[in-house]
């Protein structure tokens, strides 16, 4: 039974911050990729970030030095710290979890960023 449960989303104002977090459970969390994306209404699904299994990172361009991924193997979680947030971060934000083919989806958890 594998699952992967997003946490920390929200309604923040702008220039606020959000800390998401994702657990894992029903597989070996240590060698997968995890990853963040977000949908936002009418729109395309959006990779934000990911950390490798040897914690090398990489980020879209619109979130780079605002939003930090990291991870906690001990605690099967990967977290995005999410820094002066703006009214385009408004989205749904999942967490993916990939070993080669293998993907594996969270459910979401809503960031909204409004005055």
């Amino acid at each position: 039974q594998v699952q992967l449960v997003e946490s920390g989303g929200g309604s923040v104002q702008p220039g606020g911050s959000l800390r998401l977090a994702c657990v894992a459970s029903g597989f070996s969390f240590d060698r997968y990729v995890m990853s963040w994306y977000r949908q936002a209404p009418g729109e395309e699904r959006e990779f934000v970030a990911l950390i490798t299994t040897s914690r090398g990172t990489n980020y879209v361009d619109d979130v780079k030095g605002r939003f930090t991924i990291s991870r906690d193997n001990a605690k099967n979680t990967a977290y995005l710290q999410m820094d002066s947030l703006s009214l385009e971060d408004t989205a749904l934000y999942f967490c993916k979890a990939t070993q080669g083919t293998q993907t594996y989806w969270g459910q979401g958890t809503q960031v909204t960023v409004s005055s």
